[in-house]
């Protein structure tokens, strides 16, 4: 009996592996430093969790709307009203289990059989295999480390074919920690009108921002890339609720309507209880999140302090998120006792038998002279990782 096809042929997350791989050493009692971690290392702010609490003695416990509640859906929107400058309507919202979802969501609402969606090298994992499944396909667009792995004009005009539906971005980005600026978004804007394409814009990093800088969503530019734009957002990372599963998606009332529909036969409400959370999350004090974003740029700081101290590697310097990318080219196609080190793979699968560091190979991200570190963790483990990959890389050379 042949299985799916399309099941298949996607690829499994190395991300995840790599991660369930370092957890399953910790739990034999093996001292692993992990670097692979995409979520903050923070609790969830007490408030939110008396929120949680609060509902459930409250007997908001039972089903909802397939789309989420009206009353988080209200307070997202006045969240883009006061963060972005962005006016929707609550028929405009999908609240769903995580970003993810509403990525799938929004590529099943958009995509016919062979429709291509551009994304930028590198990019996050799931974006490729995510297309996949709406029946789309996946066209990588090469970036440049001199435009720091943003999409030019003339790299997009290359991509684009007649099949061609959309444009996705990330901005802050993953793995790169980089940020598009207003004036780079106007040109991206201009192009997907130009092309009458969609925009689906991933800014669930948008409050880990440093250096002063500030992030901009493409669909606040004007009319056009408002009609045109799918915002995708959530609470996971902002917010340090990455267990409590819960993204949104802004849009068309069409489009929404579509998401909606599909979420419905799929999964139906997102939980309930982490719905109420959400509301909490959005509308409550936030000095929490304030320290979290100054720890994180200490961090941030710090890791790169200790990065540009080894040998032959540099750096992608992040402006958002909580990533570095590391370039390690210099260090490939080496052998390191009777292993051959060819790729970022094999790089991050010796450096974690022989130190016991997990760090994500750039071969998920379409980067492979590249490895991404998280410093979504303590100074302390930051500095001992850093100290035992400076050993690994001198054991090679």
């Amino acid at each position: 009996m042949q299985l799916s096809k399309k099941a298949g042929n996607m690829s499994p997350s190395i991300t995840l592996a790599i991660t369930a791989k370092a957890n399953e050493l910790k739990s034999q009692g093996v001292d692993v430093v992990s670097f692979g971690a995409g979520e903050p290392d923070f609790n969830t702010p007490e408030n939110i969790i008396q929120a949680a609490i609060k509902a459930m003695h409250d007997g908001k416990t039972k089903y909802t709307p397939a789309g989420g509640i009206l009353e988080l859906k209200q307070t997202i929107c006045e969240k883009f009203k006061n963060d972005n400058d962005l006016e929707y309507k609550p028929s405009q919202i999908t609240i769903s289990t995580g970003g993810k979802q509403c990525l799938a969501n929004a590529f099943m609402a958009i995509l016919n059989p062979e429709d291509e969606v551009l994304i930028p090298v590198p990019y996050w994992v799931s974006y490729p295999e995510l297309v996949k499944l709406a029946d789309g396909i996946p066209v990588f667009v090469e970036t440049s480390k001199e435009n720091n792995y943003k999409y030019t004009i003339s790299d997009l005009e290359k991509a684009t074919t007649d099949k061609t539906k959309a444009i996705l971005i990330n901005s802050p980005n993953n793995p790169t920690g980089t940020i598009y600026h207003e004036e780079e978004l106007l040109e991206i804007a201009n192009f997907a009108k130009e092309h009458n394409l969609l925009i689906i814009s991933d800014e669930i990093y948008e409050k880990l921002i440093y250096d002063g800088e500030k992030h901009t969503s493409i669909a606040a530019l004007n009319e056009d890339a408002y009609e045109r734009t799918i915002v995708i957002n959530g609470v996971s990372k902002t917010y340090a609720m990455t267990g409590w599963r819960l993204g949104y998606v802004a849009a068309s009332e069409k489009i929404t309507k579509l998401m909606t529909s599909i979420q419905s036969h799929m999964t139906s409400n997102v939980n309930t209880i982490a719905q109420y959370a959400a509301i909490e999350a959005l509308n409550g004090p936030i000095e929490d999140l304030n320290n979290m974003i100054k720890e994180f740029e200490n961090r941030r700081n710090f890791m790169i302090y200790k990065l540009e101290k080894l040998n032959e590697i540099s750096i992608i310097k992040p402006s958002g998120a909580f990533y570095i990318m590391v370039n390690i080219s210099a260090y490939l196609n080496t052998t390191f006792r009777e292993q051959v080190i060819n790729n970022s793979v094999d790089f991050a699968k010796v450096l974690l038998e022989e130190e016991k560091v997990a760090v994500i190979p750039g071969m998920g991200f379409g980067l492979d002279d590249y490895i991404r570190l998280s410093y979504a963790t303590s100074m302390d483990i930051i500095e001992t990782g850093i100290d035992r990959i400076s050993i690994f890389l001198s054991k090679i050379k």
